[in-house]
């Protein structure tokens, strides 16, 4: 490896991306971090840019103008609006994949085909383009059963219904335009039992390492209850008897044949691939694929990483990703989203937060910034999660410990949060 420095563009404005920048500053190699469009953490930590990040002539031009050696991309919509193709055709190093193999998580359509070709398991499913007859099938169907929008709807367009009346709510509600065109096709499933895993995994194409394992609580309330959020904490590793050996394997084997099934169809997947697991009495089953690092699960993931995250992101460029380039730490990772009050509904921004300084003068403990920005000197709320405190430690109890004393120490007007991140890990 040269020794040269790097400039590196990161895309993006979430907790994920502020983990993925603390770690990439890490790099020795790390030259100047400019950040599309950052928020009130990392604009501290990197230079915030004023881009149209889901532009790829602007996204690659500008990287090219300012001499970026890497652009490393966060957030789906660039992804599968195609900024890494254009970023590449400039001659501009990319971590993320092109917007052809993007589609695994921009058209849920897409993706049930490419694992039916694979021979993966997943929920069965059908999909519809109009209303009535997709309301027709639901009603002869019953349920519970599962309406997703096809495209993208910021985590929001997957309704898991336990009556009918809440399928044809959620038919209505895709078809009526409310998740824009995400929503124009839309996928019924049948609905799958069992507690739910991600595996994250890199990959340059045709070697797919996977990271540690996370299990993310997207619901909004304490006990899983309440509304599907983007994640309200999550943790790391799962322990075995949750996720046994086998069904990790499984999940790991899942992942490698949809990249090799994507490459001989002439795809190369390069960048992350984000398995949605469910763990049935068969074996694991896919939910869904996400293009790119989890939110919350990276802000666990990536603090128990031992690797240069940015030699491993150009090795996933240019095809040399091999799996001793990265390693874990034993330690345990929890982390607690701190949310505006109404989310995931409507929610107030501009409350002034503080009290991040005193959280992170506990050992082990960072504060990730999701939903924040900066206002006149001060650091105010700007989205519905807000920030992701996460804990490290030796044990999962000391974790789990430390992340909540922290949270208590974060004040702003609104602040709510789960009480019960990980009780499953030690429940069991």
């Amino acid at each position: 490896m040269s020794d040269a420095k790097v400039d590196i563009l990161l895309l993006g404005s979430g907790g994920r991306e502020h983990a993925l920048l603390a770690k990439l500053a890490e790099s020795p190699r790390a030259g100047k971090l400019y950040v599309a469009p950052g928020n009130g953490g990392m604009n501290s930590a990197a230079e915030p840019v004023e881009l149209d990040i889901d532009s790829p002539v602007a996204v690659a031009d500008w990287a090219r103008e300012h001499g970026v050696g890497l652009v490393v991309i966060g957030p789906e919509a660039p992804l599968v609006a195609g900024v890494a193709d254009a970023v590449r055709s400039a001659g501009i190093p990319c971590f993320g994949p092109n917007g052809d193999a993007a589609q695994m998580e921009g058209s849920k359509k897409f993706a049930k085909q490419v694992m039916s070709r694979a021979g993966v398991p997943t929920a069965a499913y059908r999909t519809f383009t109009d209303e009535a007859s997709c309301a027709e099938y639901v009603e002869r169907t019953g349920a519970p059963i599962v309406i997703k929008a096809d495209g993208l709807a910021a985590g929001k367009g997957v309704i898991v219904a336990k009556t009918t009346e809440e399928a044809l709510e959620g038919v209505h509600e895709c078809f009526s335009g409310v998740f824009g065109d995400a929503g124009a096709t839309v996928v019924v499933e049948e609905t799958l039992e069992g507690p739910e895993c991600s595996l994250l995994a890199l990959t340059d194409g045709k070697t797919v390492v996977p990271l540690a394992t996370a299990q993310d609580h997207k619901r909004a309330l304490d006990g899983d209850k309440g509304p599907n959020t983007g994640g309200m904490g999550v943790y790391s590793p799962v322990p075995e008897h949750l996720v046994s050996a086998d069904e990790l394997a499984a999940m790991v084997d899942i992942e490698q044949r949809v990249v090799a099934e994507l490459a001989s169809e002439g795809i190369t997947y390069s960048g992350c691939l984000y398995g949605g697991f469910m763990l049935t009495k068969e074996g694991p089953k896919v939910l869904e694929f996400n293009a790119r690092f989890g939110d919350p699960e990276t802000q666990v993931v990536l603090p128990r990483m031992k690797a240069d995250l940015m030699d491993v992101f150009l090795a996933c460029d240019n095809g040399t990703l091999s799996e001793d380039m990265v390693s874990w730490d034993n330690d345990w990772a929890v982390s607690v989203v701190l949310t505006s009050a109404g989310y995931p509904g409507s929610y107030e921004k501009g409350k002034v937060i503080t009290g991040i300084d005193r959280a992170e003068e506990l050992p082990g403990v960072t504060v990730y910034h999701a939903g924040t920005a900066l206002r006149d000197g001060e650091l105010v709320t700007n989205g519905g999660r807000v920030l992701d405190v996460t804990a490290v430690a030796p044990t999962f109890e000391e974790a789990r410990a430390q992340a909540y004393r922290a949270c208590e120490l974060i004040d702003f007007d609104g602040k709510t949060y789960r009480s019960d991140i990980g009780m499953r890990a030690i429940k069991e």
